[in-house]
Formats: structure tokens, C-alpha cells, sequence
């Protein structure tokens, strides 16, 4: 059997919809973020990111920078193994503790991403608990599903963000089956943030137990970046908060963070952490170094939110589209998988500017978008750039433009 032709076929059938994905091969030039090179077939130019998930260019902070140095010299670069056989590095427990304190729990759990961290706990929280059943928010990110999927457990789905339906779901099983509410604060597509009190409210009546996602919030929100739980002052309400050192702390990994015994249930359950090689201490290092500075600075989360506002502003007043909502995402709505690539295609080739096109399965069909985020680190005049950039581009491919 000839498996490249099968593999073909589907791969040109990508194609032919719009939704085949091609990478952008970036080089990150640390103190000139959001600016990277861009190597391509014509050599390498110059280009401005506008869609990294580095919210707060904490990746290129000197101190962070530094800390990351000085511990892979002192170290080296490999954590040498597994947490459980010789992988566990006085900076690990550095950091756990660091998170801990984050999000006010006793305990903090790392994990080599902010994916495996989901797919570890659910699926270990879902398949240890007798009898548990797993309800899961309809939107609820890839890493969550898989998680919950592998768990085997029984799993019900809610609507998104609507603790009515919540509420009845949780009613109709039986009290004394253990139940895990999973959800996510922000929502990376879309943008929208949870109702976190009505659910908690919902969840507590009925005794079950709070999972939270705050991988698109931690380092944002909160005085002291701990989440949308932590600026709604709910973080003590809930059981499990998960997040990740990948986005807005600008390293690599991720967590989860709750009681003592439960981190201890997962650390010693957990497939996801048992077998794999510990994070390099010179990534937990860094990521401390992150954390612990933007528990103290607002600088980084009230110039990224100015620019945010800034660059609402201006796409309104040229019609172009995008949703509403409360964070710091910006989805601008093409809804359209072939228009969608070619403007994106045309950001980077004919203005510099990197914006990757979200397409489906990412979303649903006829959503396709391209999912703008600002940081403190875009210039006003990178703004206007973008903006003259899209209105263009809007009228080029003939896209509406939306009436105020």
C-alpha cells in the first residue's frame, strides 16, 4: 500500500478547502519584540508580530533574560531526567512554590506544558475518583477534551458559559457521584471571559469540584497577574486553578495549582508527569523570575491594555470587523478560509506584518478570523501601521465593512 498517497490525498484536500496550515519561520530578536525576522525562499525580512501569545514580552525582560543564564550555567541545560528519578532541581520547587503563592493554594504542580498539565489532571482526576463524571464547557480548549476523553469518564457538556444549564446538568446526577466543573476564564478565539461566580455559585451547591483554565489570563489579570479569579477575589473558591508559563510569563511549561493533597493525588497518578523528563531548570529560573516581577508591576498589563483599547478604537472607526469582549484578544472576523489566508499572506508579504489566519477546525467553518493580540510592546505608530494595513486589505478582497 502506497500510505504518501493516502497521506496526499487528505493533505491537497486541506488545501482545496482553505485550512491547510503554513508556518512562518520567525527568529525572535531579543529587545526588538515585536519585531522578529522572517526567513523565507527570498531571503529574510523583517516583519512585526501580532499574534503571539508572548502578551507582555516578558520572554525578552532582561531580568528574565538573565536568570535564564545565570542558572543554565550553573546547571547546565537539562533537568537530567524525570521528577521522579533525579529530574527534580531546587529550582522546581522554587517555582511550585512561587506558583503557589500566586494563586494563594498550598500547593503547585509543574508540568512540561500548559497542555500536558490539562490533559494530566483530567484525565487523572477522571479516571481515579470512582464514578466521576466530568462537566465540561462547550468550548473548552483541545487540551481539555483530550484530557477528559482519555480519562474514560463519564462526561456531560454544558453550554458555553451558561451556569443555568450547568445547574441543570449538575441536577440530574445522582449526589453522591463525584463531579469535576471544567472550564476556562478567557477564552483564546473568541476572546470572552467566563461568568467564574455564577459557576462557582452553581458548582458549590451541588458539592462538585471547580477546574479552572486560566492559561489566557495568568500574568494579566488580577493586582498581581493571578488570573480573572483573582481580580473577581474567587480564587479561594476554587479547587484547581490551571495555567501555563508559555504565554503572558513568556517561558515554557506549565501547572496546576490547589490543596496539598490533591497536587500530591496528581504528581503521584499522573501518567503526564510521571514519565517525562522534567522542565531544564534554567526554563523554571526564568519563569520565577517572570512570575514574581509581574506579581509586582503593572506597567506591562496597563500599557497592554491601553494599546488594546487604542486599536479597538481605530478598527471601529474604519468599519472593520471584530468581536466584543472583555480581554485583551482581539478577534478581527474575515469569515472566510481563502480570504482569510490571502490577507494574511499579504500582511506578510506586502506590509511586514505577521498575522496568522485561524481557520477551521481551530474554529467552526464561516468564523474564520485572524486573532490580533496588542502588547505593551506595539508602538501607537505599529497600530496605525496595522490599522492602514487591514482597512487596504478589507477593500482589496472585498470584505463588508461593519456600520457603527
Amino acid at each position: 500500500m502506497d500510505f504518501d498517497t493516502l497521506f496526499e490525498a487528505q493533505i491537497d484536500a486541506l488545501k482545496e478547502e482553505g485550512n491547510y496550515r503554513i508556518f512562518a519561520e520567525l527568529e525572535r530578536r531579543c529587545g526588538t519584540f515585536p519585531k522578529a525576522m522572517n526567513y523565507n525562499e527570498d531571503g529574510v525580512r523583517d516583519v512585526t508580530v501580532w499574534c503571539s501569545n508572548d502578551y507582555l514580552g516578558m520572554g525578552q525582560h532582561p531580568d528574565v533574560v538573565k536568570a535564564m543564564c545565570e542558572v543554565a550555567e550553573s546547571c547546565g541545560t537539562g533537568a537530567g531526567g524525570t521528577r521522579n528519578i533525579s529530574g527534580t532541581n531546587h529550582h522546581h520547587l522554587l517555582l511550585e512554590a512561587e506558583l503557589a503563592d500566586l494563586h494563594q493554594k498550598e500547593a503547585a504542580l509543574l508540568f512540561t506544558s500548559g497542555y500536558v498539565s490539562n490533559w494530566a489532571a483530567l484525565s487523572t482526576l477522571g479516571s481515579r475518583l470512582p464514578g466521576a463524571v466530568i462537566l465540561s464547557d462547550a468550548l473548552n480548549h483541545a487540551s481539555m477534551i483530550e484530557g477528559i476523553r482519555h480519562s474514560r469518564a463519564d462526561k456531560v457538556i454544558w453550554k458555553h458559559n451558561d451556569p443555568k444549564d450547568l445547574d441543570e446538568k449538575l441536577a440530574a446526577i445522582p449526589a453522591d457521584r463525584p463531579k469535576i466543573v471544567a472550564f476556562e476564564s478567557v477564552y483564546s478565539m473568541d476572546g470572552d471571559i467566563a461568568p467564574i461566580a455564577d459557576i462557582v455559585e452553581v458548582a458549590e451547591k451541588h458539592g462538585a469540584m471547580t477546574y479552572l483554565d486560566e492559561v489566557h489570563a495568568v500574568g494579566l489579570y488580577g493586582p498581581r497577574g493571578g488570573g480573572v479569579a483573582e481580580q473577581e477575589g474567587l480564587m479561594d473558591r476554587i479547587t484547581l486553578i490551571e495555567g501555563t508559563l508559555g504565554k503572558a510569563f513568556g517561558c515554557f511549561g506549565g501547572y496546576i495549582t490547589g490543596s496539598a493533597a490533591l497536587c500530591d493525588f496528581i504528581r503521584s497518578f499522573a501518567s503526564g508527569f510521571i514519565f517525562t523528563t522534567a522542565l531544564p531548570p534554567a526554563v523554571a529560573a526564568a519563569a520565577k523570575t517572570s512570575i514574581a516581577h509581574l506579581k509586582v508591576s503593572e506597567f506591562e498589563r496597563m500599557r497592554q491594555r491601553r494599546q488594546v483599547k487604542l486599536l479597538r478604537s481605530k478598527l471601529d472607526a474604519i468599519g472593520i470587523p471584530h468581536l466584543p469582549n472583555p480581554s485583551h484578544i482581539i478577534p478581527v472576523m474575515v469569515k472566510n478560509p481563502v480570504k482569510c489566508r490571502m490577507i494574511s499572506d499579504m500582511l506578510m508579504d506586502d506590509w511586514g506584518i505577521y498575522v496568522q489566519p485561524i481557520n477551521y477546525p481551530t474554529v467552526p467553518k464561516g468564523t474564520e478570523r485572524l486573532r490580533i493580540t496588542p502588547g505593551p510592546l506595539h508602538s501607537d505608530d505599529d497600530i496605525e501601521y496595522l490599522v492602514e494595513a487591514l482597512s487596504e486589505l478589507w477593500s482589496h478582497c472585498a470584505i463588508a465593512r461593519q456600520v457603527a
